[in-house]
């Protein structure tokens, strides 16, 4: 090995070894990669272009700019509508091919985090029973097509960059839906065994929130019981400070009057309940302010404050935003707010001010949950419009009358032009960090090309590729890959494994596209570790699960979705010569 060799290998080991340390920060490893391959001339400047300029990268960009239109229309919201059923297997039945469905063609973060609250508020059935398998139907959902995960896309953009065909829209959806099929069966089963968490007081430590009867309210003059005060979701009205006097406990049939200022204990989460009454306004005593909008996020594992307290982050100034509860791991913490730590994956309800959703740094920090995601929703000829042209362009790109990146470059200028995307959704949503992971693993990809790496490793093969034992090479690929994204999350993964499952195939003259959905499907395929996938985080925190809950769980459904994805593809996409 000359020196560029073991400088690539190098870089190559210790990207995947800074991964595991620092999962939180993958673009910030592949980014550090890519400047120092870069600086060792390794790549030209030529390669650089055209990495972060690869069509397949473009099209996942564009993709996931254009569905944020889709998320500020109501079409999600509709669908959860529809999933409650009469009994536990026809709700999970229609909340799992509704969600699968959905993750197929739209971002299935953002189907998740329209689906956790309906499933949380379901009265009969507990959360933690459906939650889970929402986040798996999302992931098995989204290997359906092309566009269905971004983990798809990066393979896609890394193909072509190395100058082979692309892949067909449905070029998944043969072994996707084989493997959703016989994984579904594998998920109901566990979903039956999965522990009952109900709410209770103690979870929320019986927070006071205070909200003011207007003068224009309609329901002066009401009761209790006849505003509806006395059902609602885990919140429950204490008392009524009204001119100076205190009523507690309150009679069914206590009316309401005008500047009544009313006293409601339990969970936070279900404040936003309160807005719906006519002329009640929610008032958080410990800010002295009126507020308009509170919203549920789980810390991104990128987020700029990981290891930081609130009084550090200076998180008040930073988002305009007070932390009125902190959860981690479904447990309530002990102690000051202000001097707790945050970590990936914690839960906060947040108190917002007026500007909170217009701040760049908030997609940056926090997975939403409810609340003021989308910044503004889509009414009347502009939510048809966003929904018909996303289902036109993806339909026409599905059928081949043009291409993928032509229909979502057309279709990003009309949105534009219409208002249903404005600048601010794009300086919020555009995914930079994806951007940068696989721009740089791209360049990386070729910086082990063009110093001989990847022909090396093809050389230490004491077995060489045939035929006949060619599907074995398949198999040790498919669970190398499957361990990584547990360990580095999805696209990371899948941009480390591509070089080998493209390169050693064709070395050996045999077509690489059944290697290449070996590593697709692999790092898809995190349904163990609660980070290893943003909607494994998202119901972790909502589910109030254990850490144990994802590894009992996530087990029996990996060994079933890895057999039933290798039996797939040795079926639908048989190896042969190239």
């Amino acid at each position: 090995m000359n020196l560029d060799m073991i400088i690539m290998v190098l870089i190559f080991v210790g990207t995947i070894f800074t991964l595991i340390k620092f999962q939180q920060k993958s673009g910030l490893v592949f980014g550090v990669a890519f400047v120092v391959t870069y600086l060792t001339n390794n790549i030209s400047d030529q390669q650089v272009i055209d990495s972060f300029s690869n069509q397949g990268l473009l099209i996942l960009v564009l993709l996931m700019t254009c569905s944020v239109a889709i998320e500020k229309t109501s079409l999600i919201r509709w669908i959860t509508g529809k999933i409650e059923g009469r009994s536990y297997f026809v709700t999970w039945l229609k909340l799992f091919l509704s969600t699968a469905i959905g993750s197929a063609f739209l971002n299935n973060t953002a189907v998740v985090s329209t689906m956790i609250s309906p499933v949380r508020n379901n009265a009969t059935i507990p959360a933690s029973k459906l939650l889970l398998p929402l986040s798996y139907a999302a992931i098995l959902g989204g290997t359906l097509t092309l566009v269905g995960t971004s983990t798809n896309l990066i393979v896609n953009s890394m193909l072509t960059e190395a100058g082979h065909e692309g892949f067909q829209f449905f070029s998944f959806t043969l072994v996707g839906l084989f493997a959703l099929v016989i994984t579904s069966v594998a998920i109901y089963f566990v979903s039956t065994k999965l522990p009952t968490i109900k709410a209770n007081k103690q979870d929320f430590q019986c927070y006071l929130l205070n909200a003011k009867v207007q003068e224009h309210s309609n329901l002066i003059g009401k009761s209790i019981t006849d505003a509806g005060l006395r059902h609602l979701d885990s919140l429950f009205l204490v008392e009524i400070s009204r001119q100076n006097r205190v009523i507690s406990p309150i009679s069914p049939n206590e009316q309401l009057k005008a500047n009544d200022r009313l006293v409601f204990s339990g969970d936070v989460r279900q404040v936003t309940q309160i807005k719906q009454f006519d002329g009640i306004e929610i008032v958080v005593d410990s800010n002295s302010v009126s507020v308009d909008n509170m919203t549920e996020v789980v810390v991104r594992p990128d987020s700029d404050l990981i290891n930081k307290t609130l009084k550090k982050a200076d998180f008040r100034s930073k988002f305009n935003a007070a932390v009125i509860a902190f959860k981690r791991d479904g447990e309530a913490l002990s102690g000051k707010l202000g001097e707790i730590k945050i970590r990936a994956g914690d839960y906060l309800v947040l108190v917002t001010g007026h500007d909170f959703s217009k701040r760049q740094n908030v997609k940056k920090n926090f997975i939403t949950l409810s609340g003021v995601e989308p910044n503004h929703k889509l009414t009347g000829k502009k939510q048809s419009f966003a929904v018909g042209g996303f289902l036109v362009a993806i339909l026409l790109a599905a059928v081949g009358v043009v291409s993928l990146f032509k229909a979502l470059v057309v279709l990003f200028g009309l949105l534009m032009f219409t208002g249903c995307l404005s600048f601010q959704d794009i300086k919020q949503r555009l995914p930079y960090n994806i951007w940068l992971i696989v721009g740089s693993a791209i360049a990386l990809s070729h910086g082990l090309g063009n110093t001989g790496v990847l022909s090396f490793v093809t050389s230490l093969i004491s077995l060489e590729l045939t035929l006949d034992n060619a599907f074995i090479f398949l198999v040790g690929l498919y669970f190398i890959t499957l361990i990584l994204t547990e360990l580095v999350t999805n696209n990371a993964a899948a941009a480390l494994m591509f070089p080998l499952a493209y390169s050693i195939p064709l070395f050996y003259g045999i077509e690489p596209t059944p290697f290449i959905l070996s590593v697709a499907f692999a790092a898809s395929s995190s349904f163990i570790s609660p980070y290893g996938y943003q909607t494994n985080l998202m119901v972790f925190n909502a589910g109030h699960y254990k850490l144990m809950d994802f590894v009992k769980a996530g087990i029996p459904v990996s060994i079933t979705f890895s057999t039933s994805v290798l039996l797939a593809i040795y079926v639908f996409y048989p190896i042969v010569k190239s």
